[in-house]
């Protein structure tokens, strides 16, 4: 009988609205990403978060920020999220066994990197130098855009 009395816990609204919804997003998923492509994925996201943090303390430090600013990105980010479901829907088409999806994650990762990077040392933390030469220009880049933003 006990058994039957942690159903009640168990079966409520909000539980309903989550089974369902991760009942509709997972097939959906591996349907535009591939079912063992999880782990890159996430390290994609993680980057993503961790070049999203590091610019709201970058821009914090320059005076630069608005969330206006962080706004306008989202469209940007959920843009770098879709790249890969493309590419993973060519490589099915073509036959190929994940060459572009690959590709794409792999270059979006690098990318994105390299902006994490440049803001990490707008911010003022400790990089190694070698570091700091490598994305040189997107650190400029970068510095530059804080500058127009400043004049506006």
């Amino acid at each position: 009988m006990r058994f039957f009395q942690s159903f009640d816990t168990l079966l409520t609204p909000a539980n309903g609205w989550a089974m369902s919804a991760g009942a509709t997003i997972a097939p959906v998923f591996y349907y535009l990403y591939g079912s063992e492509r999880r782990d890159i994925l996430i390290v994609l996201l993680v980057m993503i978060a961790l070049d999203w943090l590091t610019g709201v303390f970058a821009a914090k430090k320059d005076q630069t920020y608005s969330s206006d600013y962080g706004l306008s990105r989202i469209p940007r980010t959920l843009f770098l999220f879709a790249l890969p479901a493309v590419a993973n829907l060519l490589d099915r088409v073509v036959g190929t066994p994940g060459f572009l999806f690959f590709g794409v994650t792999f270059g979006l990762i690098y990318h994105t990197w390299t902006s994490l990077t440049a803001n990490a040392f707008r911010a003022g933390w400790p990089l190694p130098k070698a570091v700091v030469k490598l994305v040189s220009s997107e650190i400029q880049a970068k510095a530059e855009r804080a500058t127009r933003k400043e004049k506006e």
